[in-house]
């Protein structure tokens, strides 16, 4: 009997990519509430931490940050590297694992709905606050930890690190998905534990033009929670944050 592997991206990269381009959660929640945070981005260099097939990397190129991509798929990657060409430099990396950059690399780094793939946030945290300058930021989100305890496998501890599973349907094909989901203080927690300096915690609303485009939908998701946005600095030298 044939194993199911979980969270295997290269299996259904295209559709994916075709499910999430241009819907509601994807292309007018997440994305644009991650590019609202990363604010004024043009001539930063910017880690984009699990860049799937660059739908982020390549916003924030056109707004003139110089973008390197890592993502744990080869198959995603096809696809980012079809859609970025010579814009950005993209690797194949894992985040459980050590980054091929010098310590100091990136004067941001974005992760878009990363972490909650992992149990352990310690050592991607490590590594990022690594390749971060002093003063630099990490803008991540992540499964809201409210939604992750009522959705799925349902758990009835809210303050234990658990994971869920659950099946994404694309052309009739189901792909199984497992996900940790842990309290707000143990994310919290887990920033302080890795040096980083917590500057927000967002809980953004959808894009204004998502009300027209998704009438139905957008009312809803404008009134109950679904992703939770930090922004993290790593704290300055005693001289002061670099230039």
């Amino acid at each position: 009997m044939t194993s199911v592997v979980e969270n295997d991206y290269d299996s259904f990269a295209e559709a994916y990519v075709a499910h999430t381009e241009n819907n509601l959660v994807n292309a007018y929640y997440a994305r644009p509430a991650m590019l609202a945070l990363a604010g004024e981005v043009a001539g930063r260099r910017i880690l984009d931490a699990g860049c799937g097939a660059g739908a982020l990397s390549a916003a924030l190129v056109q707004r003139g940050a110089a973008v390197t991509g890592v993502d744990a798929s080869a198959g995603m990657l096809t696809l980012a590297r079809r859609r970025l060409g010579a814009d950005a430099e993209l690797r194949l990396a894992d985040l459980s694992g050590p980054l091929p950059f010098d310590d100091g690399a990136f004067d941001d780094v974005v992760a878009s709905l990363v972490l909650h793939y992992l149990e352990d946030w310690g050592p991607a945290l490590a590594e990022i606050r690594r390749v971060l300058r002093p003063g630099g930021r990490l803008i991540a989100s992540v499964d809201h930890p409210f939604v992750a305890y009522t959705f799925g496998d349902r758990r009835p501890d809210y303050f234990a690190t658990t994971s869920y599973t659950f099946h994404w349907t694309f052309d009739g094909q189901s792909f199984p998905m497992r996900f940790w989901r842990k309290p707000l203080h143990a994310m919290t927690d887990a920033f302080t534990a890795a040096g980083f300096r917590i500057t927000a915690i967002s809980e953004p609303q959808p894009d204004p033009a998502a009300h027209e485009l998704f009438p139905e939908e957008s009312r809803e998701l404008s009134s109950r929670t679904c992703f939770l946005f930090f922004v993290v600095e790593v704290p300055p030298t005693a001289d002061g944050p670099d230039a």
